[in-house]
């Protein structure tokens, strides 16, 4: 399919390439998109690791390339702090001379049609210089004329001392979109809709033979220790009654999602390992009727989006609390559980998110697609009508 007139310049900004398995997702699921929508349009991905993106990315746009000039203008700052960041990013923008290293990177910048900060859950405190991000991205379509746009973020806890930079920055985008209350919160006005990901939330077909129990623990955020983890999955495991072999392992970020399991290694005799390769290559080992024990946020909506239930561990109150709350709240059936407050809870007995509510939550996700970037092919103009609330405010979308 062909287009009239110039081709069309989309420039993405997402934590893609480390790899880890939900921020992939989520490019995957724009990358998608816009292969369907724009086919003929030269994408750039802007990512702290552009060269393991462009190969894990590169088959699902004919035209996608990989950058990390706005993640380097970010290192290049003078401090941590929020304000330095962004005024530093924001200089370096308007005056290339000031890191004639990332010249040519930011002369690109200059020549877009659509500037977007994809989902996730990066802009926050946990990593105070990403920031510099919006900042950069504000500045450089301000000298292109580039329409604006951060969807599916989730902003919580954000820095101290930084709520009303935030908020002035936004006030620059064209399309602000959050995925959970606490980040709307923050941004009194804008879009609350979903998860990214809920714009194309799942594709594969259920796995045959798949395990009744799927264990996906992480030991890179939070205070605990692997060890302390590994207690509470042995205790949750023996309190269902649970053999190894009925257990599938999965690993979101390659090493990191293995330290728990490695501690059980003896306990778990038997049990299934699924590392990031093949779960990036064939998708989670997901079916109706199994049982999760997740501390990461994306295989939980997958795997409700697919009829399974399970437990949503929270490894940081501030972080994950609300990000595993905000599935929960939509109706995912799983149950929510503190691992610093311990405990054993009963085994969940959910069936994962209800088909409508899927439903209405890709047509939410539409309509910010479609919001950022216009509809294309016809496919996308027949879509469904825009946002049917699910508690939602009323979103905020000024013309460019």
């Amino acid at each position: 399919m062909t287009f009239d007139g110039p081709r069309r310049r989309h420039y993405l900004i997402g934590p893609s390439g480390f790899p880890n398995f939900g921020d992939e997702l989520i490019a995957a699921t724009w990358l998608r998109y816009l292969a369907r929508t724009e086919p003929e349009a030269d994408v750039w991905l802007d990512t702290h690791s552009p060269g393991p993106a462009q190969l894990l990315l590169n088959d699902l746009h004919p035209r996608l390339r990989c950058t990390d000039t706005l993640w380097r203008l970010c290192g290049e700052a003078p401090s941590d702090d929020p304000w330095e960041v962004a005024r530093w990013v924001q200089s370096a923008v308007d005056d290339p001379g000031l890191a004639p290293r990332w010249d040519a990177g930011i002369g690109l910048l200059g020549r877009t049609d659509v500037v977007h900060l994809i989902g996730g859950g990066y802009l926050n405190a946990l990593w105070p210089r990403h920031i510099g991000l919006i900042a950069g991205a504000a500045a450089a379509a301000r000298r292109s004329g580039a329409r604006t746009a951060m969807t599916g973020q989730g902003l919580t806890p954000f820095p101290a001392g930084a709520t009303d930079l935030l908020r002035s920055l936004a006030d620059r985008f064209d399309v602000v979109d959050v995925r959970d209350d606490p980040s709307a919160e923050l941004l009194p006005g804008v879009v609350r809709t979903v998860d990214d990901v809920f714009l194309e939330p799942h594709d594969q077909p259920p796995v045959a033979h798949a395990r009744e129990f799927v264990l996906c623990v992480q030991s890179d955020i939070g205070t605990f220790e692997p060890s302390a983890l590994a207690a509470r999955v042995l205790g949750l495991l023996r309190s269902w009654e649970v053999h190894p072999e009925q257990i599938a392992v999965v690993e979101g970020i390659p090493r990191i999602d293995r330290a728990v399991p490695a501690l059980l290694e003896h306990e778990l005799a038997g049990a299934e390992f699924h590392p990031f390769r093949d779960i990036w290559r064939h998708g989670l080992p997901v079916a109706p009727g199994q049982t999760w024990i997740s501390s990461r946020y994306h295989p939980h909506l997958l795997a409700a989006a697919a009829g399974a239930t399970g437990l949503a561990v929270s490894v940081s109150r501030g972080y994950y609390t609300t990000k595993h709350q905000s599935l929960i709240d939509l109706g995912s059936g799983w149950t929510s559980f503190d691992a610093e407050a311990g405990g054993t809870p009963d085994r969940p007995t959910g069936t994962g998110f209800p088909p409508h509510v899927l439903r209405r939550c890709r047509e939410s996700k539409l309509s910010v697609a479609k919001a950022v970037y216009g509809s294309r092919v016809a496919e996308e103009a027949t879509a469904p009508p825009p946002v049917r609330r699910l508690a939602l405010r009323s979103w905020r979308a000024r013309s460019s």
